[in-house]
């Protein structure tokens, strides 16, 4: 469904009461749009935890406007259904669809670099606002000159970027 309101909606049909009595819940799941504004939002609440989190944020049952106390479990699992084409996904399901990145498991792979012994393997720095994760990640600090010449230093880009392209093949 497009929005929240239209969720609750639902559940006033569902369980009885009004729709405002359901609104806040349903803003809640939906509530990541405002980071990313299509369907992949739901990947952070979207799932059979992101449920059991909207029960702790919410309380065990709420009462509606006619006074029956209807399970926050229940409308979660039906904002989620209705959403995820009938079905409650895990975590899993939506991490097992995200393509893995090096940059996103870089600091492991400088350890085990610095481990077997190489000194000089690529040191991400702190993430700054709007920068993007490949500007992140700077060249270690080396022994050589400041005045070297330019075709060593390509060099060293294309030692890096071969480094990183076998462990990006790499699973962890």
């Amino acid at each position: 469904m497009s929005h929240a309101h239209f969720h609750a909606q639902s559940s006033a049909r569902r369980f009885g009461g009004a729709p405002e009595d359901y609104l806040a819940i349903h803003q809640w799941f939906d509530a990541t749009k405002e980071m990313w504004a299509d369907a992949r939002h739901r990947a952070l609440r979207h799932h059979s935890q992101g449920i059991f989190e909207c029960e702790r944020q919410f309380g065990v049952t709420i009462p509606n406007s006619v006074g029956k106390d209807v399970p926050v479990r229940l409308i979660g699992e039906q904002h989620v259904m209705e959403d995820c084409g009938g079905i409650i996904p895990t975590i899993a399901d939506w991490l097992s669809a995200i393509r893995f990145e090096p940059w996103m498991n870089f600091g492991y792979r400088r350890s085990l670099a610095v481990e077997h012994g190489d000194r000089t393997a690529p040191v991400p720095n702190a993430r700054r606002p709007n920068q993007s994760p490949a500007s992140v990640i700077q060249p270690a600090p080396t022994d050589r000159p400041i005045n070297v010449a330019p075709q060593s230093c390509a060099r060293d880009i294309t030692r890096i970027r071969r480094r990183v392209a076998t462990h990006a093949s790499l699973e962890f």
